[in-house]
């Protein structure tokens, strides 16, 4: 095995004094090409662009104070006698699900204000997410970060067939790791386009396609979290901790072993046990909202917003504007009696 370490230059360019981290620059294209889906599917909707780009401004701020305060409540230990550190972001410590809590609460607030209703939104913006979870990972490939346990360049080249490029960065030190990054990008490719389809299907309810981003994501970081040697713990009982043993116990088959964890810090991997509260916490929120039927309404419905005068309600519904050359009827003109039955009729025969 080579003991030499190839590692990419985390500097993309100076300006000066000032440098600009590949890191950074990864983030930003994430962050753009999500705002891009979310924008072109909002015009669907009839929803102007300025919308996403506002709740990307708040949200990328908001994203990032609860990826920090996530990551320093587990790692308190750390910096309990060294407050001003907890601000010290460029040294690295941040967690995605801090992040998503933080850009949760700031889009609840920011729709609410616009008037439009979260599960509506959420479900427009969630194949941005996970397109910009797949780009951000890139940045830990650069960083030579975040990356699995020890592993053999065999398994990396003939097993898995990577290009050189990603084999040299994953020699730390004269030690192979598992690329983690590659990994959850590839879900999450692949998680993008699964919502690209499922969001056509007319069965779709309101918020499900968000649920089914939170599923999808779960279910791949708790297989490939398992793997990392970075993850934050607890001490749980030990029955929890062989449960989630247990769980995951099918990645041997596939030649994974799992990464250091230093028993001291503690037995159960957070990433780990969370996506499980989770993935059974959407799939609850989906049936709960099954049983409601008509009541709850569909992804290809109309969007409005309840503040008059902030935004346009859209001439043609979604499924009208995705088949031009059709006459049309806006739906503010068309007969309510005969779209309630028609509507009634075919939730009837879903539920079938």
């Amino acid at each position: 095995m080579s003991t030499a370490t190839l590692l990419l230059n985390p500097i993309a360019f100076s300006i000066g004094a000032i440098k600009v981290h590949w890191y950074g620059l990864i983030l930003g294209l994430a962050a753009l090409v999500g705002l891009y889906l979310a924008i072109r599917e909002g015009k669907r909707f009839g929803i102007p662009q300025e919308f996403f780009m506002d709740m990307l401004l708040l949200g990328v701020p908001s994203a990032i104070i609860g990826a920090r305060i996530y990551y320093v409540a587990f790692k308190w230990e750390d910096y309990r006698d060294n407050l001003w550190d907890v601000f010290k972001i460029w040294n690295g410590g941040i967690a995605i699900y801090g992040a998503l809590i933080g850009a949760i609460i700031c889009a609840v607030i920011y729709f609410r204000y616009k008037g439009y209703n979260f599960w509506r939104i959420a479900d427009i913006c969630a194949p941005g997410l996970l397109i910009g979870q797949a780009i951000g990972r890139w940045g830990n490939f650069v960083n030579q970060e975040a990356y699995g346990g020890p592993t053999e360049v065999s398994f990396l080249r003939n097993q898995l067939h990577l290009p050189d490029f990603i084999v040299n960065q994953m020699n730390v030190n004269g030690v192979f790791h598992h690329p983690t990054f590659l990994y959850e990008s590839l879900w999450s490719i692949v998680g993008v386009i699964l919502l690209l389809v499922i969001r056509r299907m007319k069965f779709v309810r309101a918020g499900e396609m968000f649920a089914f981003y939170f599923i999808w994501y779960s279910i791949g970081r708790f297989f490939i979290e398992r793997v990392r040697t970075d993850s934050l713990a607890f001490q749980g009982p030990d029955w929890l901790a062989s449960f989630v043993n247990a769980l995951w116990s099918p990645m041997v088959w596939l030649g994974f072993e799992p990464g250091h964890l230093d028993p001291s810090y503690g037995n159960v991997r957070i990433s780990q046990l969370l996506p499980i509260f989770i993935v059974v916490a959407a799939v609850i929120f989906i049936v709960v909202r099954r049983r409601k039927g008509a009541t709850v309404p569909k992804y290809s419905d109309p969007i409005v917003s309840s503040k008059v005068g902030v935004d346009q309600v859209p001439d043609v519904t979604p499924e009208q504007a995705s088949r031009p050359g059709q006459d049309t009827i806006p739906p503010t003109t068309a007969a309510p009696d005969k779209l309630h039955k028609e509507d009634t009729d075919e939730d009837k025969k879903e539920h079938l």
